[in-house]
């Protein structure tokens, strides 16, 4: 029997839909999902299973046009990841359109693409009429040869299927490059710090967008089967740090007993998760911070 096995990046603009994408096709939650632009920072590869071939997805963070060295790392890592893999996933929303980040996007893909294979997903197909999908559909084939173009709803489900058969028959003739029951290759300690980072992203809304990362300290297994995991949530002012904790307290409780229900769900067991707030006023430019981001520090200057 004929195994095949490769990787996928997907890419876009930030909040296109990528993560909700990854999560759909692999069937768990791997990536970060909030209403908030720029929530995935690292490279966070899914992994699923389409009859005899198994998916590697690159979840790269959104492409978009950088200021600071953290964007700039984020960006290098999207195209780093775009330029590695056998296929690329171009997604863009239905009812945005071709806007100035899809039209960057089109001409930095003519550099990376270089003979691999390009499919198009238009995604959130439920928010536009029929007419408006065909024009635009049309529009983006007319600036970028796609091998296949694809009307999805990731949030709903719709047309994914379809685009996961695809990519299970383009990808090469090869071993499976992860074991059948793995669905994700960042390390334990990353995804559970990625789950707090979530919760806090969710809770503050617009109070802390990118001021703040978390990262798993210690992970401790158990004699009766659970885990105990502390985590260190980074800011760079000390007034950030009054509002991860929230009055009383309240905050971080509440990011605590949100995480450690995700976490729970996720492991199959019991998770003890303590939460640390610490100030580091230059955690942006320490080259340590991107390396437990997944990102290249080099990439930033």
């Amino acid at each position: 029997m004929t195994t095949r096995a490769g990787f996928v990046a997907l890419i876009g603009e930030p909040n296109a839909g990528k993560s909700t994408l990854l999560n759909r096709m692999v069937g768990a939650k791997v990536s970060i999902v909030t209403h908030k632009v720029q929530t995935t920072r690292a490279r966070i590869r899914g992994v699923a299973i389409e009859g005899e071939t198994q998916i590697v997805f690159v979840d790269t963070p959104g492409l978009f046009r950088p200021r600071r060295r953290l964007d700039r790392a984020m960006v290098a890592a999207a195209w780093g990841g775009a330029a590695d893999a056998d296929v690329i996933v171009l997604l863009i929303e239905a009812h945005r359109g071709i806007t100035d980040g899809v039209t960057r996007i089109l001409d930095g893909l003519a550099e990376v693409a270089q003979g691999r294979k390009v499919a198009l997903a238009i995604n959130k197909i439920d928010r536009v009429k029929a007419e408006s999908l065909l024009a635009l559909s049309r529009d983006m084939n007319d600036r970028f040869d796609f091998a296949e173009t694809f009307l999805i709803s990731a949030e709903r489900g719709h047309g994914v299927d379809d685009l996961r058969r695809w990519l299970g028959g383009e990808l090469p003739e090869s071993p499976w490059l992860y074991p059948e029951d793995q669905i994700a290759d960042l390390p334990m300690r990353m995804i559970a710090a990625e789950m707090t980072r979530e919760k806090l992203t969710l809770r503050l809304h617009q109070e802390l967008p990118y001021q703040m990362t978390v990262e798993t300290e210690n992970w401790q297994e158990r004699k009766d089967g659970s885990a105990r995991i502390d985590q260190v949530i980074y800011v760079t002012r000390d007034g950030h740090k009054g509002i991860v904790l929230g009055k009383r307290g309240e905050t971080i409780k509440a990011v605590s007993q949100a995480a450690r229900a995700e976490l729970e769900t996720f492991l199959d067991r019991k998770v003890h998760l303590f939460l640390q707030v610490k100030v580091r006023p230059n955690w942006l430019d320490e080259a340590e911070r991107y390396s437990e981001m997944g990102l290249d520090f080099r990439d930033g200057a």
